[in-house]
């Protein structure tokens, strides 16, 4: 079985992503430890909250040092929703400093209709990267911002809001992340879920 290190920094459905993980066939550790999250092969970036509160806590804990250590030494590194936006170099929400380990920054969706965006929607790939090969899909969305990719090439899906697209997966070389819950959105979430088990090798 594949283990995965998911990062405890007190943000994040960390029961229901355990139990997708592990229904993917996952070995799953739930963790807060620093040393252990440096060493991880895998590593899943949660998130539930806002940018600023998130990082704050990632830098107290040890944790950003910890998940830029496992990115440095060749681990996969993968977020979900803010987890996701996190790994970019900077978010509007706050106007914080995140980890840096995808080029771009984090926007605040100003063209929709409603905020939150919550809810079901479609997601499509939008170039050939192992993770999107499930894709299209529907899938659960909850969040406010969402990410800008410095490269059109870093850009894995895209999802459409309110007659402007956003990325909705987004990722390079060995990190990558998911603006929607894949621990909520069903089947394809599961699908997704071992598509990270699976991933081997670079980003295409």
């Amino acid at each position: 079985m594949t283990a995965v290190c998911v990062v405890d920094y007190g943000a994040g459905n960390l029961r229901s992503l355990r139990t997708g993980l592990e229904r993917a066939g996952a070995t799953v550790t739930v963790t807060a430890d620093a040393d252990r999250v440096a060493r991880a092969a895998r590593v899943l970036v949660p998130g539930v909250g806002a940018a600023g509160a998130a990082m704050a806590a990632l830098e107290r804990s040890g944790l950003r040092a910890a998940i830029l250590a496992a990115a440095a030494a060749g681990g996969y590194v993968f977020g979900i929703c803010l987890g996701m936006q996190l790994l970019f170099e900077s978010s509007d929400e706050g106007d914080v400093e995140c980890l840096g380990l995808l080029p771009g920054r984090v926007t605040a969706m100003g063209f929709a209709d409603r905020l939150p965006h919550m809810g079901w929607n479609d997601v499509v790939a939008d170039n050939g990267h192992p993770l999107a090969a499930g894709l299209p899909a529907v899938c659960y969305f909850a969040h406010s911002y969402a990410v800008e990719p410095a490269s059109a090439a870093d850009v894995v899906a895209i999802t459409e809001l309110a007659g402007r697209r956003f990325a909705s997966m987004a990722g390079s070389g060995r990190v990558a992340g998911t603006q929607f819950h894949p621990e909520k959105s069903g089947p394809a979430g599961r699908d997704l879920l071992r598509a990270f088990l699976r991933w081997s090798g670079d980003a295409a």
